[in-house]
């Protein structure tokens, strides 16, 4: 009886543990709030004053301002949000969504709401721009391959850096280092998803669409191949959470297989998601085509007909 009563106890303090870090630990980081405001006023000052001041470019559609704003905000839900606390104390399912939302939700947005001529500039003055025409030039036969093959290797090579043991728990024990992991995954990211939508086709090109379509299948696949292990392994490999308060009922072992699934199916869903819609606006555009040849045919046909009708006496 005393037993029983010890574990209802012990069941309330942990579900009421769950509902309070869920509803009252925003972690308003000085560092984070500040860094998303100043990336928020200097994208709006450049499309903006600026751009009317120095005619930087062309007027930026609403929507684009929209979908830059909604990354801005995905990134202060990641990292503010009682998700922040959760998957650095409680459960590592958490922080799994957190890095989900880091690698396939924010940089798409973000590069989907930038123009060209914004970034321009910064990636001419940091050599970016020299270096992806340098390795264009240096092998002419795999001109835009290179840029593909490069990001994909960082990506995918930063990614599962920082998810091996020692660097994972080192990244929640030394908070300078958890920072470092989140810029490397943003900016490693960012830099994964160019071949698909590169404000700067003519200096960083994109791929052709069934090409994109081939380059996202791929992309994902370290990533599933990641999460399909963390489901599949027999023991907890992430030592931090072995002695953290389990919350909604999870152990260490489950959690971590719901992180690997977290990482290998709702991943894996977006980018299927994103293959969808260049595939199918490589379609529309391959109807379009059809459609023009055909008008253009009929109008040179027609034009046929008319000569030789004049022709005639």
């Amino acid at each position: 009886m005393i037993a029983h009563t010890n574990l209802e106890r012990t069941s309330t303090l942990v579900s009421t543990t769950a509902l309070q870090v869920l509803l009252t630990r925003w972690n308003f980081n000085p560092s984070v709030v500040l860094g998303i405001l100043a990336l928020l006023g200097l994208y709006l000052y450049r499309i903006g004053p600026a751009r009317n001041r120095f005619r930087l470019g062309e007027p930026l559609e609403r929507m684009r301002v929209v979908t830059f704003c909604l990354g801005l905000g995905v990134l202060a839900f990641a990292l503010l949000s009682p998700l922040d606390i959760l998957g650095d104390e409680y459960l590592f399912s958490a922080h799994m969504v957190q890095h989900m939302l880091l690698v396939i939700a924010v940089p798409p947005l973000l590069l989907l709401g930038t123009p060209g001529w914004l970034v321009r500039p910064a990636l001419r003055r940091t050599g970016l721009l020299w270096l992806a025409r340098w390795m264009n030039d240096a092998l002419p036969t795999a001109r835009g391959l290179m840029l593909p093959i490069v990001v994909f290797a960082v990506f995918n090579g930063d990614f599962w850096l920082w998810h091996t043991p020692p660097l994972y728990d080192l990244t929640l024990r030394n908070e300078t280092v958890h920072i470092l992991e989140h810029l490397t995954f943003l900016a490693c990211a960012t830099l994964n998803f160019l071949p698909i939508l590169s404000p700067l086709p003519n200096d960083l090109p994109r791929l052709p669409r069934l090409g994109q379509v081939l380059y996202l299948f791929l992309s994902c696949q370290p990533m599933v191949l990641l999460g399909a292990l963390l489901t599949f392994a027999g023991q907890p490999l992430y030592s931090p959470y072995l002695g953290a308060p389990r919350l909604f009922g999870l152990s260490a072992l489950t959690d971590q297989q719901l992180g690997g699934l977290i990482m290998w199916i709702p991943g894996n869903m977006v980018y299927i998601l994103m293959m969808s819609v260049v595939f199918f606006h490589w379609v529309q555009h391959q109807s379009d085509e059809a459609s023009r040849a055909e008008m253009e045919a009929d109008a040179a046909l027609e034009a046929a007909h008319a000569q030789d009708a004049l022709a005639r006496p």
